[in-house]
């Protein structure tokens, strides 16, 4: 979902694009309970829109812990 979703306005790695970047770097500086409310409630006059309807509030923490601690970069197939 995060890759996906996310991806669709912060980049597919994550390292921005209409949004800003999502990266552990770009991370480093922001509560992390600021960054849970930003995902969970969205961001007022912002394209930042809410993800309350797919998420609760801790699967919004669960996911902010990620993008700090740096997302994964996505398994290639090694087939």
């Amino acid at each position: 979902m995060v890759r996906q979703d996310c991806g669709s306005c912060h980049g597919l790695r994550l390292t921005g694009g209409l949004g800003p970047a999502l990266t552990r770097e770009a991370l480093a500086d922001k509560p992390i309970g600021s960054l849970a409310a930003t995902i969970y409630g969205g961001r007022p006059g912002t394209p930042m829109a809410p993800w309350k309807a797919m998420v609760n509030e801790a699967e919004a923490l669960w996911i902010a812990q990620q993008l700090m601690a740096g997302f994964p970069e996505p398994q290639k197939d090694s087939r």
